[in-house]
């Protein structure tokens, strides 16, 4: 069993699941159709649901249990997730592992996969391919009573809901921000206008990978007046919608919005237009971004391309660490608030819908913290004032 991508006459994708012979699962075909295009999923969202199904319908298939009814061993399932490989180098042959072997997936991937597994089972509940009874073994009953505060409300009263009967603890993990001084290194050690863009557009703009890879020359409005083009919006700034893209760009955000940029940010515009018309004059794809040394020239750059130019640019620059492109959004984000701007400002410019969102984004800036330490009188200091 695998996850694999279907590609439809209108240019559109989704992934499936197939078996070793290549013949689709049926159900799992049909859940991941719905959510595509029932429900209006990114295709990076059917290949994550997809895998989780595959792994699903792998270990039912290698365990000898039925797929409808297997939801109440689940936590066998966990196990097997946690010490099984993807591919055994003999796949014939069952390996047995015993104390002390290390695990091959950790909590957070077998949340993920957890969360696929229940969605295909809620569906094949919902269309009669699985027993009804298959929900309680999956989600309990749970009341609003052990959420936290902020998420209660203050008038919603007693609510119930379900909740996940198998999820894993994930340990703390540190989100981190590109530091100012990691993204002038790496814009220097650009080698072209168009990467010296990409760099501005992710730690300047503070847009996701899939936002920038998906952006039109069109969406970009850098005159300080843009009716002549039928918009409203004052001052130079690109529109950030979601499209089905044909270089598999997808905007996370469902809402458009309109995005500010600076003078910098412009001139890193007009720089990579300059670069741009030399290549491939006044043609190419109406993308923003595209191919201008290698071929196929003017074809859209995809997503994963962003993340390889910061991987060279992280070792041209000679960083102690990896920089991706989404930590730049974080320092985007984080230097909004260090310049003193409100929760609100820097949810409407990261695009966010909800201002808890935004919290991930806030990092203080190390310097920041030391000047907010060192704002703190002293014992003494207090003592003399008192005196006064």
């Amino acid at each position: 069993m695998r996850a694999f991508p279907v590609d439809l006459p209108s240019g559109q994708r989704y992934w499936t699941v197939v078996d070793g012979d290549f013949r689709v699962v049926p159900i799992a075909d049909q859940w991941l159709r719905f959510l595509r295009f029932g429900r209006s999923r990114a295709e990076l969202t059917t290949k994550s649901h997809a895998g989780g199904a595959a792994f699903y319908f792998r270990w039912c298939l290698a365990t000898g249990r039925d797929w409808t009814t297997a939801a109440r061993d689940l936590g066998l399932f966990i196990v097997w997730l946690k010490y099984t490989p993807s591919q055994p180098a003999d796949s014939s042959k069952t390996v047995v592992f015993g104390p002390g072997a290390k695990p091959v997936r950790h909590e957070r991937r077998i949340n993920v996969i957890l969360t696929a597994v229940r969605g295909l089972l809620s569906y094949a509940v919902s269309v009669q391919a699985a027993p009804r009874w298959v929900l309680g073994q999956i989600y309990e009953l749970a009341d609003s009573r052990d959420l936290p505060l902020e998420a209660q409300g203050e008038d919603s009263g007693l609510f119930y809901r379900l909740k996940a009967q198998h999820r894993l603890q994930e340990p703390e993990a540190d989100v981190d921000r590109a530091t100012d001084e990691e993204m002038v290194a790496m814009f220097l050690e650009c080698r072209s206008a168009r990467d010296r863009l990409i760099v501005l557009l992710h730690g300047r703009v503070g847009l996701r990978r899939g936002q920038v890879a998906g952006l039109h020359r069109s969406d970009c409005h850098l005159l300080p007046d843009s009716r002549a083009l039928g918009c409203d919006y004052k001052g130079a700034h690109v529109h950030v919608r979601r499209r089905d893209n044909s270089n598999r760009a997808w905007s996370k955000s469902k809402k458009e919005w309109t995005q500010p940029l600076d003078f910098l940010v412009v001139q890193g515009f007009d720089q990579y237009y300059d670069e741009r018309h030399k290549t491939l004059g006044a043609g190419g794809s109406d993308f923003l971004l595209v191919n201008l040394f290698r071929e196929p020239l003017g074809a859209p750059m995809p997503p994963d391309a962003l993340n390889e130019l910061f991987e060279r640019l992280t070792k041209r620059a000679k960083l102690s660490r990896k920089v991706s492109p989404h930590m730049g959004r974080r320092a985007f984000g984080s230097n909004v608030a260090d310049a003193g701007g409100s929760p609100d400002e820097v949810q409407a410019l990261l695009g966010q819908k909800h201002l808890e969102s935004v919290r991930p984004y806030l990092i203080p800036d190390k310097a920041r913290l030391r000047e907010a330490v060192e704002r703190v009188p002293s014992p003494r200091e207090l003592h003399r004032r008192g005196e006064h």
